[in-house]
């Protein structure tokens, strides 16, 4: 992914700073841990690199609002979202929702401000949010991924986070591109659970499911423009076939007319860096 890099906490922190400065309120992590194996132990241990990351974060820019990503595929030697159930091969969904609220806990205990479920297990939300009020952790909110879908546009991000599933694909627990009314059930379901704000992923080629759902609950919701449609835009541009400036500002203003209250992009420094410009 062009502009894109791998992390160690200390040059998260250099980059953070430096987006602060330009505007940029708030930060995503994604953790990659150094070795991975078949229980996602690296997703909840108390050294790990989020919840290192968080800790050096909070201590040093404390007025970044850090949001963390709370999946299992990073740390997952087999690469799905969930533990495998040996019997079938296929991911188990239950026993999944207790690692996930684990994961939840450890990232709160670190300091993050908002904690953000991405694996699309049926009553993660539940599941975490008891965790966390379980742990002292009540007034932490929580932003569901609740409309992610099945998408090709994925892929980018998938090799830069080394995160692509060994065997299959996640089309078990993420949703078919053509069904939109499964994403209102799903958005549906998470608020009933407890969601704080809820995620609509992708964003551009999903535009129409963004309007549904703010016009349908009301609710604040949240954009995330992933990395091809982040890609793609960098690859036109470096070819000379458009203007990277107007193409990016002119998505982003899509996303937020289609009604995204909050938007997750590669390009924030840039646009913050656009924006206040004259």
């Amino acid at each position: 992914m062009p502009g894109v890099f791998q992390f160690s906490p200390d040059e998260v922190l250099k980059e953070a700073t430096a987006a602060f400065a330009q505007g940029v309120p708030a930060v995503l992590l994604f953790g990659i841990p150094e070795t991975k194996d078949a229980k996602a132990s690296g997703a909840y241990a108390s050294n790990g690199i989020v919840q290192r990351t968080v800790k050096l974060l909070k201590r040093e820019l404390p007025e970044l609002l850090v949001v963390t990503d709370v999946c299992l595929c990073e740390y997952m030697s087999h690469g799905h979202c969930g533990l495998i159930n040996e019997s079938h091969g296929q991911v188990d969904n239950d026993s999944s929702l207790k690692l996930l609220a684990r994961t939840a806990a450890s990232h709160a205990e670190a300091g993050a401000d908002i904690i953000a479920p991405s694996d699309m297990m049926d009553g993660r939300v539940q599941a975490i949010r008891q965790k966390l009020d379980d742990s002292g952790f009540s007034e932490i909110p929580i932003m569901s991924y609740a409309a992610k879908f099945a998408s090709s546009f994925y892929g980018p991000f998938r090799e830069a986070a080394e995160s692509t599933p060994k065997s299959g694909d996640r089309r078990g627990y993420q949703m078919e591109a053509g069904n939109a009314e499964e994403a209102m059930r799903e958005v549906h379901l998470d608020i009933m659970e407890g969601a704080d704000i809820i995620m609509v992923k992708p964003a551009l080629a999903y535009l129409d499911i963004i309007y549904r759902v703010k016009n349908t609950f009301a609710y604040p919701t949240a954009a995330y423009h992933v990395s091809a449609e982040y890609s793609m835009i960098k690859a036109a541009a470096a070819n000379g076939w458009i203007d990277e400036r107007s193409v990016t500002m002119e998505s982003h203003l899509a996303m937020r007319r289609a009604g995204a209250d909050i938007i997750i992009t590669y390009s924030a420094p840039q646009v913050a860096r656009w924006l206040g410009e004259p």
